[in-house]
């Protein structure tokens, strides 16, 4: 830090702590006098202070932001209710950079039912023809696109653009059963707007039992008035129904008005979900991505006064994947928009539990989309982050495992897992050097400090980076053999280990105190699995290597004109026992220091001559 930016820093914590402690907005502004940051607080001198305070260990982007305010400005309220209206006037006022800014540039969508003789269902942006029916505003273009071709599923609507008023041949859709085709002329016009009045309803009431009632009634008549054809499509389209509504139990819920909102981060980026529930079913589905590192507590304090913020349709009940602090303060301002009662609730259970589930699987597949990733792998980075209460995405984890026998050929493997996929180009092996025997705490402690040491080095590019995490094979021993190890290099990274059960499968993660146990959370034990396994894999093939090279070169320095530079450059020619035994003596004479002598001893101890 630049003396001038510890001047700046210290005039603006000296101009905080004359702040009085009451509610109030603060106004952070950077050098041109630009308002950068909004915020409110309960008591302007703790919160402002905290900003400018020495020594504070601020996210990413609070750190950005500070390192911006040239001054800041404020406004004393009566109560911090009265400092949240205001807050959230100002930031839609001034917009400013640093503050959670929503942009719902998608529009709204339409189910649009076209005024031709023959009616078709399709999806609209817009209501540009006035001659058309319209079923919406939805404000996703996922629900609409949805909703039409069930509805086309299940009224067996065409989806060509063919002319009905002339005959001809049906398409391949007729055969299989998904198309009624009106263009074999054996459907009169009052049939089809019949089916597309049913769909209409279908579309606006839902799966009821109103609808199936009406349908198996028609069934019924047109199966007394011996018109089978009519009754065997009302058939199929009820058991269609029944079959969608099997397929829709999932996004039904016995809360008739709620929203689900779930969050998931990773490389800097927050995806946040929202499921909508109407009328118990769910109406619509939105993300929205947030730049920068959050805890979900600080992210949903200011996400939900932006969603809200000038909303029309606020439910009755809103439901979060975390607690919030602030949470009566919130309720009061959503029930004093909405005119009623609003409520949050976190999910802990049954239902809620499966709705933010269900939510947050939205989420990380979009944010994986976005990362260029798996949902699995996002879901497991986020996982690991809440679980290790992590300051920030571990986005590059370092795992290690030592591997001997006895402690014999004493090994490390070292491999570096980049947004939750294994980054093989980094992985790196290291040859125990400072004692011999066994000591894995040893061991574990001189890896870390010759990684550490080429990392201050700067020479190798595959250790200049720190990882966000480091992973240990084993528990709070070899936890404890490495902090020092990272305390002596200036180093605060986050360390763990992976504990593994009786059967040497994965159980936990280490800690220096209490293990933390994984095997509820799928994803997060999926992944622990995985590291552990890899680094296993990784450490026990190198040692395996070099044992199965000491026990060549012991078998090469008994053979006639063998030493153990000549057993060396030929293990290092040849690699494997195999191929040393498949060699013939003019390839094994073909490696320097090889004399003829020592190639037909070779040659004659492997082929038993």
């Amino acid at each position: 830090m630049s003396e001038d930016s510890a001047a700046r820093l210290k005039r603006l914590k000296q101009k905080a702590n004359k702040l009085p402690k009451s509610p109030g907005v603060y106004i952070m502004k950077n050098r041109d006098g630009n308002i950068i940051y909004i915020g409110k607080a309960k008591a302007l001198k703790n919160r402002v202070t905290q900003y400018f305070g020495a020594g504070n260990q601020h996210p990413e982007k609070v750190r950005r932001m500070v390192g911006n305010v040239e001054d800041f400005d404020f406004v004393l309220c009566d109560s911090e209710f009265e400092a949240l209206i205001l807050e959230n006037s100002l930031i839609k006022q001034h917009q400013p950079k640093y503050n959670i800014l929503l942009k719902d540039d998608k529009g709204y969508h339409y189910i649009k039912i076209t005024a031709d003789k023959w009616r078709k269902l399709t999806t609209s942006k817009d209501t540009a023809d006035k001659k058309a029916q319209y079923i919406g505003p939805y404000y996703s273009g996922y629900v609409v696109k949805d909703t039409v071709d069930e509805a086309i599923k299940v009224f067996r609507f065409p989806d060509c653009n063919r002319s009905f008023d002339t005959p001809s041949k049906p398409c391949l859709n007729y055969h299989i059963g998904r198309c009624d085709a009106p263009c074999r002329g054996k459907m009169t016009l009052e049939d089809y707007n019949e089916s597309v009045n049913s769909a209409i309803s279908f579309i606006k009431n839902g799966l009821g039992e109103d609808t199936l009632y009406l349908l198996t009634e028609r069934m019924q008549t047109a199966a007394d008035n011996l018109n089978f054809e009519y009754a065997a499509k009302l058939r199929d389209r009820i058991n269609a129904i029944k079959k969608l509504s099997e397929k829709q139990k999932v996004v039904m819920c016995t809360y008739r008005s709620q929203d689900v909102f779930a969050s998931v981060s990773g490389a800097g980026t927050v995806c946040v979900g929202v499921l909508v529930f109407r009328n118990s079913r769910l109406t619509d589905k939105k993300v929205f991505f947030v730049d920068g590192d959050y805890k979900k507590d600080e992210l949903y304090g200011e996400f939900l006064r932006r969603y809200y913020d000038g909303e029309k349709d606020i439910p009755a009940r809103i439901l979060l994947d975390s607690e919030i602090t602030e949470k009566e303060l919130l309720e009061q301002w959503l029930s004093s928009l909405s005119g009623r009662k609003a409520e949050i609730f976190s999910a802990v259970k049954g239902e809620p539990k499966t709705l933010v589930e269900m939510c947050a699987k939205n989420a990380a597949e979009n944010l994986a989309q976005r990362l260029n990733r798996t949902a699995n792998q996002t879901t497991a980075i986020a996982a690991l982050k809440e679980a290790l209460a992590l300051p920030r995405d571990p986005e590059v984890i370092e795992a290690y495992d030592i591997s001997n026998t006895g402690g014999d050929q004493n090994v490390a493997g070292m491999v570096v897992f980049r947004g939750g996929k294994p980054d093989r180009k980094s992985y790196r092996l290291f040859k125990i050097k400072s004692f011999s025997g066994q000591d894995d705490y040893r061991s574990m402690a001189e890896v870390l400090d010759r990684r550490f040491n080429e990392y201050e080095k700067g020479d190798n590019a595959a250790f200049s980076r720190l990882p966000d995490l480091i992973l240990l094979d084993g528990a709070a021993g070899q936890i404890s053999a490495v902090l020092p190890v990272l305390k002596n290099h200036g180093i605060d990274i986050p360390v763990f280990g992976m504990v593994k059960d009786g059967k040497h499968r994965t159980r936990a993660i280490a800690t220096t105190g209490d293990d933390i146990e994984i095997k509820g959370n799928r994803a997060l034990f999926t992944f622990i699995t995985a590291v552990q396994d890899e680094v296993h894999r990784f450490a026990i093939g190198y040692h395996r290597k070099k044992r199965s090279e000491k026990m060549l070169s012991s078998v090469l320095l008994q053979c006639e004109g063998v030493g153990e530079k000549t057993a060396a450059a030929l293990i290092k020619h040849f690699k494997t026992v195999t191929a040393v035994k498949n060699a013939s003596v003019d390839k094994l004479r073909s490696v320097k220091g090889v004399s003829q002598k020592a190639a037909e001893s070779i040659y004659n101890r492997f082929s038993g001559k």
